[in-house]
């Protein structure tokens, strides 16, 4: 018989090919960086060709490694689907599921959920992967993950979409300030303030600037930081104010802090909370399942949901 790749040498193949370092994508796959080589030169040797090429200190495609890159993601996604269809022949939300959150999410919501999730569906083995929204729906349409939780607006194509709640923006700023005087706040109040928001690229950020006009104030400062709580650390320090999702607010957020916070005027400050999978999957109806125990848990739906 003659040899055929491995699903694990294509995983491990994909992460070399997007992190172009054997440290890095060792580590993404949770293995040695020695286990990644091996298994990288057993791909090239099944395949009898070349997938990189390596000098001391880079790491490249070949350009039969750049065309391998497509049919290793469909390789992967159809065995993906074909977990799924027989997952979905037995008890809903049974067995593995992989989810990804988004870090604006994650450390707010699941602490809040997983236990009912838990008490709910006792038979379900949760495996949870917090990254950023672009990595996470890489790796969902690769088949490493089953569904994505994460915020919209977000640019997606080829996958299923359901919103199952509304997170209302709130505006953070220290006690005492001018702000306090109002019961809610508009973008026009803010125009003469430090706007102080996550690093470019952040999707919370341009969900945030994108409303509004805060695109356009002049005094939007961003800061490398990937975190909520880093971010509070800086308005709680004077130097500036902030928009922060309820959801995180709610979880405590502000909790030790001399911060204050108001809700918007506008009924459409909100970003959209939704579940995301790849639209072959045969587990839809349990990701429907578990988007109206979000739901319910959340107790903000999206409108007429």
């Amino acid at each position: 018989m003659v040899p055929e790749p491995t699903v694990r040498q294509l995983r491990h193949f994909l992460s070399l090919a997007e992190h172009f370092h054997f440290g890095k994508a060792a580590e993404a796959c949770s293995i040695t960086q020695s286990s990644l080589s091996s298994s990288i030169k057993e791909l090239e040797t099944v395949l009898g060709a070349a997938l990189f090429e390596r000098t001391k200190r880079t790491v490249v495609l070949t350009p039969l490694g750049r065309r391998t890159i497509d049919a290793a993601r469909d390789v992967i996604g159809k065995l993906e689907d074909l977990t799924d269809m027989v997952r979905a022949t037995g008890q809903p939300l049974a067995g593995e599921l992989h989810l990804g959150v988004i870090p604006t999410i994650g450390s707010f919501l699941l602490p809040r959920v997983i236990p009912g999730l838990r008490d709910a569906y006792p038979d379900m083995k949760l495996y949870l992967r917090e990254e950023p929204t672009q990595a996470l729906l890489r790796r969902l349409k690769e088949g490493e993950l089953d569904l994505v939780l994460m915020a919209l607006p977000y640019e997606i194509e080829s996958l299923e979409l359901l919103e199952f709640a509304n997170d209302p923006f709130m505006v953070v700023f220290p006690r005492g300030h001018k702000f306090a005087t109002f019961e809610t706040m508009t973008p026009g109040r803010m125009s003469d303030e430090a706007l102080l928001v996550l690093e470019q690229g952040n999707c919370l950020t341009d969900q945030t600037l994108a409303m509004g006009g805060l695109n356009n104030q002049g005094l939007v400062e961003r800061f490398h930081a990937t975190s909520l709580h880093t971010l509070v650390q800086m308005v709680d320090n004077g130097l500036g104010i902030s928009v922060l999702p309820k959801m995180a607010v709610d979880a405590g957020i502000l909790r030790g802090l001399k911060l204050d916070f108001r809700p918007f005027s506008s009924p459409k400050a909100f970003r959209r909370i939704a579940l995301a999978w790849r639209n072959t999957s045969k587990r839809a109806d349990e990701f429907r399942l578990l988007g109206s125990f979000l739901r319910d848990e959340l107790g903000t739906p999206v409108s007429g949901a």
